[in-house]
């Protein structure tokens, strides 16, 4: 069973979120940080891409204002998150370094579509589907955090509503990434993305990456104009170790949880029958009613609630024919061991 031991760093490799409007900037800036990251290590980029975003990107371009030149990445096109996963599980982590997601809203849609079961009155899955709908999403989430390559998951944005408690109308509270829920809650920074129009005709318009969270702390609350593999990626480098953490999947996880029930299931058998035995014994050597009303004393709620029923009852009849034995009476069936 696994036990508390003294923290340590356990992440080699960056796992990053964005999300934002379209043109955002989300896949130009994925790829910036893409190129930095796998520039390290001179291995390749795993590109996954859901809508055919980096058609551009692969091709010198050099009236483009930022990185005309094109950027050298494999992709796969498409949005079913089955063949997603499985391409990704044969990534050899010696030739690849760097997984970009684009987009993860896709992949999500993809799990929920897969859904063929019935739909209750309204038209809406029932909620016990959601787990089974879940778990090829979760089983990815896993994988990626898992990897020893940095990973790049980029998502469209949404808004988030929650029902006003005085109109019971729905209101929009503020953004959030489209995806299942917990998916902002898994890479160690999310950017919210932005474009800043420009206020001149001639100018570019500029990108801004929000932080909106980061667990290492340095990038926290800050927001970078153009964001760059420097500005974004460089600052965190240093604090990457050389082993990456593995993340439990719920396969996993319901495993272990499974096994240790069954362990601790097996033990209250073991010791209930300990019990039952003892107490057993003790009853079948009192002499008088006044020596088993004693040991009746002992067996308290405390000592049955270790006990399983069944042990119970074969302790309480045991109680009760004994009782019987040294008054020479037969006792109502609820005379016995303290209840």
């Amino acid at each position: 069973m696994a036990g508390f031991r003294k923290a340590k760093a356990e992440q080699a490799a960056l796992k990053i979120g964005m999300y934002g409007p379209p043109g955002s900037g989300k896949s130009f800036t994925s790829l910036l940080l893409a190129e930095g990251l796998a520039g390290i290590t001179k291995k390749r980029i795993a590109y996954v891409d859901t809508e055919n975003g980096t058609d551009f990107y692969c091709q010198t371009v050099p009236t483009r204002a930022v990185h005309p030149a094109a950027f050298d990445f494999d992709a796969i096109y498409t949005r079913s998150i089955t063949e997603v996963t499985a391409s990704l599980r044969e990534l050899n982590p010696a030739e690849y370094s760097v997984i970009v997601i684009d987009s993860i809203t896709h992949l999500w849609e993809a799990a929920r579509q897969a859904y063929s079961g019935k739909l209750t009155k309204i038209g809406t899955i029932p909620m016990q589907a959601w787990g089974k709908i879940k778990k090829p999403y979760k089983d990815l989430m896993s994988f990626l955090l898992s990897s020893p390559m940095h990973v790049i998951i980029c998502g469209r944005q949404g808004v988030e509503y929650e029902t006003d408690e005085e109109t019971d109308e729905l209101k929009a509270i503020g953004l959030k990434m489209k995806a299942e829920g917990e998916t902002p809650y898994e890479p160690h920074i999310l950017f919210r993305m932005e474009i800043i129009k420009p206020k001149h005709t001639n100018e570019i318009a500029s990108i801004v990456a929000y932080a909106e969270k980061d667990r290492t702390g340095v990038l926290a609350g800050r927001s970078f104009v153009n964001p760059t593999f420097t500005s974004i990626c460089v600052p965190l480098l240093g604090l990457l170790g050389e082993k990456q953490a593995h993340m439990q999947t719920g396969d996993e996880a319901a495993a272990v949880d499974s096994e240790n029930l069954i362990r601790a299931e097996k033990d209250r058998l073991f010791a209930s029958n300990d019990i039952l035995r003892e107490f057993s014994a003790r009853i079948d050597l009192c002499k008088d009613s006044a020596e088993l009303k004693t040991i009746g004393k002992e067996i308290t709620t405390d000592v049955k609630s270790r006990m399983i029923p069944a042990d119970v009852a074969d302790l309480r009849k045991k109680y009760q024919e004994r009782e019987a034995f040294l008054s020479g009476r037969i006792i109502p069936e609820s005379d016995g061991p303290e209840e």
